[in-house]
């Protein structure tokens, strides 16, 4: 009977670790976040929410956005650029 109960509690904690991490992950997916900043901007737009109302869910929105990007190495001037490639001439090759 203990054995049972042991590998039915385990069970029941590998579920609920995987459906915590589902929900946090989706919590996090910055697809998910831009998606419904766009509903709402939208929202907006239509009149069923009022700037005010706006205004802060951006607020909160953007706020976790930056918490999920990694500070290291961004720019915070432009986060969403990201350098693929330079092209160089010199004057020399002016004809």
């Amino acid at each position: 009977m203990i054995i049972l109960d042991t590998l039915l509690i385990g069970g029941i904690k590998f579920v609920l670790d995987k459906i915590a991490q589902a929900v946090e992950t989706e919590m996090n997916d910055e697809g998910r976040l831009r998606e419904e900043l766009l509903a709402a901007q939208m929202q907006l737009e239509l009149g069923e929410i009022s700037p005010e109302e706006f205004t802060e869910f951006e607020r909160e929105i953007v706020a976790r956005l930056r918490e999920l990007r990694p500070s290291a190495g961004a720019s915070p001037s432009s986060p969403d650029v990201k350098v693929t490639g330079v092209e160089a001439r010199a004057w020399d090759d002016e004809e």
